[in-house]
C-alpha cells in the first residue's frame, strides 16, 4: 500500500510539490496580518465572489429551462382539458335543441351520430352510426337542429347511408307557410331551389319553407329552410325560389331518423302510375 503511494509520488512530484507549495502559500497569507495582505485577501475574497455570482447563472439556466418545460406541460394540459371544456358545452347545446325536437315531435325518432360525409359531390350523403338493429328502415327521413337533412336511402345491421338535401336525386313536395304556395324542393348542383312556383304566385325572401301533405315520404310540417331569393326568369312561366337549408351540413354531428314510412298502399298505387314522381 505505502509503495504503492511512494511511487505515485514519485511519478507526479512535480505536481505534489506545486499543490504542497500552493497550501503552505495559502496558509501563509491566511495566517499574515500584514496590511498588504489583508488588501491582497480582501481583492481575492471580491474577485472569488463574483466569478462565483457568475458560475452561479448555470445551474440557474438548467433550473429555468427545466421550469420551462414543466410549465409548457401544465399549458398543454389546460388547453387540453379547455378544449374538452368547449366541445362538451357545444354537445350539450345541440343536444338541446335536438331533444326539443323529439318532445316536438309526435314520431318515434331514432337518434344517430355522422360518422361520414360527403359534400362536394352531385350525389351528397352521410353515414350514420345507426342501422338495422336500432329499427331504421329505407326511406325514413332525418332530422337534424335545423330542420329536414334527409332521407335514408341504404342501410345495414349497424350503419345508413343518409341522402342528404344537398343531392341532385333529392324531392321533397313542400310549401311556403305563409302563403301556402306548393312546390317540389330538389337541388340542382348548386342552390336548393323549390320549383314549379309561377310568376303570379306569392313567395317572399324569409318565407319558411316545410314539407306539405303531398309528400309520400315524409310526414307534414318538417321545417327545409328559409327562400333566400326569389328570382324572376324572364320568358319563363315559373320563378326560381332559392332556399337556404335549415341545417348546415357541414358542422351537422348529431341526427334523428323518423320513424314514419308512406302508405305502402299509396307507394304501390305511385309506382304503378309512370306520370307520377316519387318524392
Amino acid at each position: 500500500m505505502f509503495r504503492r503511494i511512494y511511487n505515485f509520488t514519485i511519478l507526479f512530484k512535480e505536481y505534489a510539490v506545486l499543490t504542497a507549495l500552493l497550501v503552505l502559500s495559502l496558509a501563509l497569507m491566511a495566517l499574515n496580518d500584514n496590511p498588504q495582505m489583508k488588501h491582497v485577501r480582501g481583492v481575492a475574497t471580491v474577485g472569488v465572489g463574483l466569478l462565483q455570482e457568475q458560475l452561479a447563472v448555470v445551474p440557474r439556466y438548467f433550473g429555468l429551462r427545466g421550469e420551462n418545460d414543466k410549465l409548457r406541460r401544465m399549458n398543454i394540459d389546460l388547453a387540453d382539458e379547455a378544449s374538452r371544456l368547449r366541445e362538451a358545452t357545444l354537445e350539450n347545446i345541440r343536444l338541446r335543441l335536438l331533444l326539443g325536437i323529439k318532445n316536438a315531435s309526435s314520431y318515434n325518432l331514432i337518434a344517430g351520430e355522422v360518422v361520414g360525409k360527403n359534400l362536394t359531390l352531385l350525389r351528397n350523403t352521410i353515414t350514420l352510426d345507426i342501422g338495422r338493429l336500432e329499427g331504421v328502415q329505407e326511406r325514413m327521413p332525418v332530422l337534424g337542429d335545423g330542420g329536414l337533412v334527409g332521407v335514408i336511402a341504404s342501410v345495414s345491421d349497424h350503419y345508413a347511408v343518409v341522402r342528404i338535401l344537398l343531392n341532385t336525386d333529392f324531392r321533397a313536395s313542400a310549401k311556403v307557410q305563409r302563403s301556402r304556395v306548393d312546390g317540389i324542393v330538389a337541388w340542382d348542383g348548386q342552390s336548393v331551389v323549390l320549383n314549379n312556383v309561377t310568376k303570379t304566385l306569392d313567395v317572399r325572401a324569409g318565407d319558411v319553407v316545410i314539407t306539405s301533405d303531398y309528400s309520400s315520404t315524409y310526414p307534414p310540417g318538417i321545417r327545409i329552410g328559409v327562400v333566400g331569393e326569389v328570382l324572376e326568369q324572364q320568358g319563363a312561366l315559373f320563378k326560381k325560389v332559392l332556399v337556404t337549408p335549415g341545417v348546415d351540413f357541414v358542422k351537422l354531428e348529431e341526427v334523428f331518423v323518423v320513424t314514419y314510412l308512406p302508405d305502402p298502399e299509396r307507394l304501390e298505387l305511385e309506382q304503378r302510375t309512370p306520370t307520377r314522381t316519387r318524392r
